[in-house]
């Protein structure tokens, strides 16, 4: 048994669309995490804003498992060299990102709630909520699934 497991270059990818696409949701997840980041403690207290179950540790718990999942889903996204576990993790958290995101959207439309922002970019711009950003997180969950159709590691082609 190997306890440390050896680097590949990812497989080529299954078409240039899902290159394009896959690259395209890198971008848009550097772009979030590199706002969430900038204004980290005011994004915690957004979360917390939105009364979700659980209350405030909930709401830090989430903060932190959506940053770390964003920021770990892009070495799938940007195929660097892996070893196929972390290959496999990064894919599993480039879907975990839209499904949090979808969670929270949905939670602020149906908890009696009044916010102003969604916190999508961290609280340096309001982007506020609406039944748009329950379909953007459907998009984003859509790009997360064609990118990893597109780039599964686990055949060999």
């Amino acid at each position: 048994m190997r306890i440390i497991s050896k680097a590949t270059t990812a497989m080529p990818a299954k078409s240039q669309n899902a290159l394009k696409i896959s690259y395209a949701y890198a971008f848009l997840l550097v772009l979030f995490v590199v706002c969430q980041l900038f204004t980290f403690d005011e994004f915690l207290s957004l979360l917390t804003s939105f009364s979700l179950p659980g209350g405030e540790i909930t709401a830090r718990i989430l903060g932190c498992v959506l940053v770390t999942s964003e920021v770990f889903a892009l070495p799938f996204l940007l195929r660097f060299s892996l070893s196929n576990f972390m290959r496999n993790i990064c894919m599993v958290l480039s879907w975990l990102v839209p499904a949090i995101w979808l969670f929270l959207t949905i939670s602020i439309r149906l908890l009696p709630v009044t916010v102003d922002n969604v916190g999508f970019v961290g609280t340096i711009f309001k982007v506020t909520p609406g039944i748009w950003s329950v379909y953007f997180c459907l998009f984003i969950a859509m790009a997360a699934v064609w990118s990893s159709w597109g780039l599964w590691p686990n055949t060999k082609r």
